[in-house]
């Protein structure tokens, strides 16, 4: 077997020759000297080396013995060692006869034959290590060449990077472009949509007017043709009580008839008053005539009659009483001798009631006309009226298929605003994927009965300018606004599946072999815990940890058809007075209740970047349900305790990882990724929580390692060479998602109460600073390699 020193230089050399030296000890000025290194040759074909007590192990050669040789070679598998060449050069001849010389002269020729078999063996691994030295030269020149490649290609990759972010910039700005005037497009859409709208409004007044005036004419007209109807039965009863007079005078001549010569006034009266009954005849007939044409006109108001029967009855009435009278008089006509001025006085009276029906007839005639001109000038009206609603219709309808294009273009234009600023809210998330930077959501809780109210109006306003539109927030104190821009804006009215669609990629992420963390951050009271894990015995209203569990475990089901299979654990702990818990121990409540220690966790780091927690209860799970249930008993595990400022505070920072392995069947690519999901504990201040004993030692524990992570977030912003993580086992655990290659964003959570104003600016000023961190591009880890059998959680 070849020595320890096989693959070094047999003797340092000059200009490429071995080095040679003639040593005063040497025997004869022709021979030479190797030098003092160890001289080891490496055996041809594999074969060991045969002591140099072969060649010259105090035996001497015969004159016709030769050297092993090997095929190619004369050495054979021969080595020689320092000792070796050492003892050959100062071999002396052995000398039994001085004067032998044919004796001397085969011990020389035997001597010379080891030294050129010495020589050769030299000048072979001479050989080999120049073969091997060209060879390691052409490796390195092409090791170089490559190098070069690679230099060459990364340079074209990164102009291609910079083109490429140059183009996605210039397309920014093209769509913010595009968006502004859309946004613009928009302002006037909506205001020619206003002016539509009033414009619409004075034409429905119009025509409210022109309908009110209508309404009047059709009164006017019905209480006319009311008129009209009351003349009509008017004329019927007087020409009833004509006819009745008529008999009655009749009846009147037959009995003076018998009396001429005692009534011859009143025969003469008579005649008067049958020349005025002629004469009042013809009037009614006239009437009469009149009275047809209007029937005929309106006829279809004759049937309103009826409602006026009730006089006509009276009249009758009134007849059968002068029927009644006539004959009381045709009875007592002997008597009408003795009352003939009774009966002239009563003459008297019907002609005077005559003259006042011709004057009642006269001023009907009259109304009658009257009546007929306003019912002409009522329908010329209403022409004119229907005419003006047509042309109202009409314009109308123009408005209303204006408005319907109008409303048309706004769809698209508010599309269009959707499509772009989903656009924007991608390629923002590209450029801080390339920054690296922390993304931060900032989400505001609803006013609950107890926050109080400012006298100064709203503490928290929210910009509505174009730029900041959902990603702005102004925080108003002592008269003096604060303005912060983050990733993302949730004003109070937002709900869990709101908040949930906006991370729901990231989230995504983490099944595509990616480290991912998600913490809440923020005040006690703020709303964190509800974002997280939701309220209890509500599925509306589940938080950020159930709905990312429900989303990985569909994807899951849904990559099946790709080939994809996944295995996933979880692991749940706490930092509760800067000790670890594991919240799925099974012993975990009987070593805390009964005061003694528990298990002392240790964080350790590897150089992969991932977390490891030891000691740490690690279940697999293959359904949602079986998740929410662990939730469910860890949420009963978690320290919680009453505050001034909450009931239900959380002590300490909950920590929530799943562990994603998968492996694509079909290409043999796995993917392992990690999901961080933290509900830190929120800070407070001691005057305002009124903590005393156990809570005072928490809230100091807990404002202490937020000032930690406080420490490390200033840290990175001013790129440090040293990070402070080690300050706190809060910092220390989330290292690789500060500092790594993870996909990190931070829930800042807010109170709108304004006797928290300050502690809101705190937290917002923290998130900014988180905000324009970059902790580096995330890395999706991959491999082909088979899965190494400790696949135990880690927290990278």
């Amino acid at each position: 077997m070849a020595s320890e020193n096989q693959n070094k230089r047999p003797f340092p050399h000059n200009n490429n020759n071995p080095t040679t030296r003639a040593s005063p000890t040497c025997p004869s000025s022709t021979k030479k000297c190797i030098g003092d290194e160890k001289m080891v040759g490496t055996a041809n074909n594999g074969r060991f080396r045969q002591a140099f007590s072969v060649v010259n192990g105090g035996q001497d050669l015969g004159p016709n013995s030769a050297p092993a040789s090997n095929a190619g070679s004369e050495c054979g598998g021969i080595e020689f060692t320092r000792e070796d060449v050492e003892a050959l050069l100062n071999e002396k001849p052995k000398r039994k006869d001085r004067f032998n010389l044919k004796e001397r002269c085969d011990n020389m020729v035997e001597y010379i034959k080891r030294l050129k078999l010495c020589i050769k063996w030299f000048q072979e691994l001479e050989g080999s290590y120049l073969l091997e030295q060209e060879k390691l030269q052409n490796t390195l020149d092409s090791a170089e060449q490559k190098c070069n490649e690679i230099e060459v290609l990364m340079k074209n990759k990164e102009e291609e990077l910079n083109s490429i972010i140059m183009e996605l910039r210039r397309n920014y700005t093209s769509l913010q472009e595009k968006f502004t005037k859309e946004e613009s497009d928009k302002l006037a859409a909506m205001d020619c949509l206003a002016r539509e709208k009033e414009a619409r409004l004075n034409i429905e007044r119009s025509q409210a007017s022109l309908s009110e005036e209508l309404a009047r004419a059709q009164r006017d007209l019905l209480s006319a043709n009311q008129k009209i109807s009351s003349l009509n039965d008017m004329y019927k009863r007087l020409q009833e009580y004509n006819t009745s007079l008529q008999q009655y005078n009749g009846k009147l001549h037959t009995d003076l008839s018998t009396v001429e010569d005692e009534l011859k006034r009143i025969e003469k009266d008579k005649a008067t008053m049958v020349e005025s009954l002629s004469m009042l005849r013809g009037q009614l007939t006239m009437s009469r005539a009149s009275q047809d044409e209007a029937i005929k006109q309106k006829d279809a108001l004759v049937n309103e009659a009826a409602c006026l029967r009730a006089e006509l009855y009276q009249v009758r009435d009134d007849r059968d009483r002068l029927q009644s009278q006539a004959q009381a008089l045709t009875t007592d006509m002997v008597k009408y001798k003795e009352s003939s001025e009774k009966y002239s006085a009563e003459l008297d009276i019907l002609t005077t009631r005559t003259s006042e029906l011709e004057a009642t007839c006269l001023s009907q005639n009259n109304q009658l006309k009257i009546l007929h001109t306003q019912l002409a000038v009522a329908e010329e009206k209403l022409q004119l009226s229907d005419s003006s609603a047509l042309e109202t219709r009409t314009e109308y309808e123009g408005q209303k298929k204006l408005i319907n294009e109008l409303q048309t273009r706004l769809a698209d234009a508010e599309f269009k605003l959707v499509e772009g600023e989903m656009l924007r809210k991608k390629l923002h998330n590209t450029i801080l994927e390339l920054k690296g930077n922390i993304r931060v959501f900032c989400r505001v809780r609803p006013l609950l009965p107890d926050d109080g109210i400012s006298t100064e109006g709203k503490v928290i306003t929210y910009p509505t300018s174009t730029e900041i539109l959902g990603r702005g927030i102004d925080v108003g104190q002592n008269g003096q606004k604060h303005s912060f821009t983050f990733d993302q804006v949730f004003m109070p009215d937002a709900t869990q599946d709101d908040v949930f669609v906006e991370i729901s990629q990231l989230v995504q992420s983490a099944l595509d072999g990616y480290k991912v963390c998600i913490f809440a951050y923020g005040q006690t009271g703020s709303g964190k815990t509800y974002t997280m894990m939701g309220r209890p015995g509500h599925p509306e209203q589940k938080g950020l940890i159930p709905r990312s569990l429900e989303q990985i475990f569909q994807t899951r089901q849904a990559l099946k058809a790709q080939g994809w299979r996944y295995e996933m654990q979880v692991s749940m702990l706490e930092i509760y007075n800067e000790t670890i818990r594991d919240l799925l121990s099974t012993n975990r409540s009987s070593s805390t209740d009964n005061g003694v220690a528990g298990k002392q966790y240790a964080i350790k780091h590897d150089g992969n970047g991932n977390t490891h927690v030891s000691d740490l209860t690690i279940l697999d799970v293959r359904s949602a349900k079986e998740v929410s249930f662990l939730l469910d008993q860890a949420e009963q595990s978690r320290s919680v305790g009453k505050t001034q400022m909450n009931e239900q505070s959380s002590r300490s920072h909950f920590v929530f990882t799943l562990r994603i392995f998968g492996i694509n069947e079909s290409t043999e690519q796995q993917v392992q990724g990690v999901l961080n999901l933290i509900d830190l504990a929120g800070s407070e201040r001691l005057s305002k929580s009124g903590s005393t004993g156990d809570r005072l030692k928490e809230t100091q524990a807990i404002n202490k390692s937020l000032s930690s992570l406080s420490d490390v977030i200033f840290a990175l912003a001013k790129k440090e060479d040293h990070i402070p993580f080690r300050n706190s086992k809060l910092t220390y655990l989330l290292q690789p998602c500060l500092g790594g290659d993870s996909k990190t964003l931070m829930f800042v959570n807010i109170s709108p109460d304004p006797s928290s104003v300050g502690e809101s600016l705190c937290s917002l000023r923290f998130a900014a600073r988180v905000n324009a961190c970059e902790i580096g591009i995330p890395r999706r880890q991959t491999s082909n390699n088979v899965r190494p059998s400790d696949s135990r959680l880690s927290y990278g």
